[in-house]
């Protein structure tokens, strides 16, 4: 694993640690990559609730109870799917804190209003809602996910440094 994204997820399992707080991934574009990296963490177990791995829409109504009027109207690759996504691994976990990732990771799939390299994530907690964003990554594939893994991450440390202890 990138020796960044080990860092990143090593110092959000200590957050997360001291605040007696446990996670919950909701990805798409990244295939698990973010459940991966924070599982390389030893002792994760102890902060890590579960990851939901939704590649299709099909499974983003399935195992995350994404309402099939939000994806027609919005698509998958957009702030409000990336909130129903985080908002619905909480639902559906036992976690304090959620994050969602749903992109474009290429070659192909871009359209002029979505492009390969758009990524849409969100946060949340149960104590203080859920805020999403967009971002667009360059390079090819690998590239494009490896740097959303890591805006999550580090998305999650921002916000998890702003809150205040759930104890």
């Amino acid at each position: 694993m990138n020796d960044d994204l080990e860092a990143l997820a090593g110092e959000l399992g200590a957050a997360l640690l001291a605040r007696g707080a446990w996670l919950a991934a909701a990805e798409s574009c990244t295939g698990g990559w973010l459940a991966q990296a924070v599982t390389a963490i030893a002792g994760s177990s102890a902060w890590f609730d579960r990851g939901f791995v939704t590649y299709s829409n099909a499974a983003k109504m399935d195992m995350l109870g994404i309402p099939e009027a939000t994806l027609e109207r919005h698509g998958a690759v957009s702030e409000a799917t990336a909130r129903a996504m985080a908002e619905g691994a909480l639902a559906k976990s036992r976690a304090d804190w959620a994050v969602a990732i749903t992109g474009i990771a290429g070659p192909g799939g871009g359209s002029p209003d979505k492009p390969v390299g758009a990524v849409c994530f969100a946060w949340a907690a149960k104590e203080s809602g859920c805020l999403a964003q967009t971002r667009h990554f360059p390079g090819d594939r690998t590239a494009v996910r490896e740097q959303s893994v890591r805006h999550a991450l580090r998305g999650l440390l921002q916000l998890l440094d702003a809150a205040p202890a759930l104890a």
